[in-house]
């Protein structure tokens, strides 16, 4: 894979799927060993070989490259907080120790994601496969940052905010079936079905009219 083609994730806030995602690129591209264990530099006054202060080279050049990893993953600010920045590993943990487990990053992320949440619906001309995309990545957002997101929350959110020509259907669905026991791909197979009824009825309206 050349480094043109590769794609590094950006860092959005979401720390636990950024690392996950970073160190599996890393792990890919057999850099991972620059975050852990790191390079090891040896004790002050030990003499070394000529293969140990190549292969230490080696690490370091190796290093520059994680690091223009992180970089690119990373906005100005974020990048100004971190103070060490003299290898990979130490920019690494300054992310850990700044965004892990930060429950106050964590809560605010989290009121803004509910915010975003709760005004998602579906607008006209959007199918069903794309509606149901953007509040699948709000709620894998918010399950990331600890939000207890069930299935059954979900579909009543996309039942809610459905367009209205899907009123019927909706009406439908809710008699027959156990909304909170629903899951999410029931539902969208279940109203991509309706969808396409509805495309094939607008077709043979207009049929119809040329006619």
């Amino acid at each position: 894979m050349s480094n043109e083609k590769l794609k590094v994730p950006v860092f959005e806030g979401h720390y636990e799927h950024w690392s996950e995602m970073m160190e599996n690129l890393l792990r890919a591209k057999q850099l991972w060993g620059l975050i852990d264990p790191g390079i090891i530099e040896p004790a002050a006054g030990v003499a070394q070989s000529e293969a140990v202060r190549k292969k230490l080279e080696d690490l370091k050049a190796k290093d520059l490259q994680v690091n223009h990893f992180l970089y690119q993953a990373i906005d100005r600010v974020t990048f100004e907080q971190i103070l060490d920045r003299r290898t990979s590993k130490a920019v690494w943990e300054s992310m850990k120790r700044r965004f892990a487990g930060n429950t106050r990053v964590k809560k605010s992320m989290l009121q803004k994601l509910w915010r975003d949440f709760e005004v998602l619906e579906m607008k006209n001309g959007e199918t069903i496969p794309e509606y149901f995309g953007r509040v699948l990545t709000v709620a894998n957002q918010m399950r990331s940052n600890g939000e207890i997101m069930t299935d059954g929350k979900i579909v009543e959110k996309i039942l809610r905010r459905l367009t209205e020509k899907y009123v019927y259907v909706v009406v439908s669905i809710e008699e027959s079936n156990d909304i909170e026991a629903m899951t999410v791909e029931q539902l969208q197979s279940s109203l991509f079905v309706h969808e396409q009824k509805f495309k094939r009825g607008n077709k043979e309206d207009e049929q119809a009219l040329k006619i």
